[in-house]
């Protein structure tokens, strides 16, 4: 199974483009083909980027954002250093309680995006990858609504199931417009799909 995994990476081709494009990994070309379609990056913009490991969507982010933007990714595993100035990371957990206030430090202000493609250790159970996916998306829109400014962005993958419903009511109670949708770039077998958030609501971050 993991030769066959090998061999059909290789022949991918946003593997082979990412390699040829120096991206960390193939889920640049996700957040780059949303940002195409919404174009909710903008130069200059505050960007997290949680569950940021390889470094694919960190470097993705840090050219979107350009010279005068940053990029500050976030994961649990450390993440080999990058040669752009724009962009830093910390180690951390989407599902520390702490982390908002860090990030607010890091940054000494509000941001204008927040990004997660955070995914936990599959098991092969489907019920329980789905609700493992759900409890990461929700701990990346609880620290959205801590650290995002009004009118902010929140981008975050979830798993398609019986949950999904739920939380897309609880965005729209949060974003002035929300949009779901699966890059071009997703693989045609996976069940990911991307929430986005547009036009953080400023008093819904006292919401539960």
């Amino acid at each position: 199974m993991g030769r066959n995994w090998k061999q059909e990476r290789k022949r991918d081709f946003y593997y082979k483009k990412a390699k040829a494009e120096g991206y960390r990994s193939r889920a640049a070309y996700k957040l780059l083909q949303a940002n195409g379609k919404y174009r909710f990056i903008k130069p200059g913009d505050r960007v997290v980027d949680l569950g940021s490991a390889p470094g694919g969507w960190l470097q993705a982010a840090g050219r979107l954002v350009g010279d005068k933007g940053e990029v500050l990714g976030v994961d649990v595993k450390p993440v080999a250093p990058l040669k752009a100035t724009n962009i830093r990371f910390m180690v951390g957990d989407v599902l520390d309680p702490s982390l908002p206030s860090k990030i607010l430090e890091a940054f000494k202000t509000k941001v204008d995006v927040v990004l997660s493609d955070a995914s936990p250790n599959i098991s092969g159970v489907w019920e329980v990858d789905h609700a493992r996916q759900i409890e990461l998306a929700q701990a990346a829109f609880t620290l959205a609504k801590a650290v995002l400014r009004k009118g902010g962005v929140c981008m975050v993958k979830v798993f398609e199931g019986p949950l999904t419903k739920e939380f897309q009511r609880e965005l729209k109670q949060a974003f002035e417009v929300v949009r779901v949708f699966k890059p071009q770039a997703s693989r045609a077998r996976s069940s990911e799909l991307y929430f986005l958030g547009l036009g953080f609501r400023e008093d819904s971050s006292q919401q539960v």
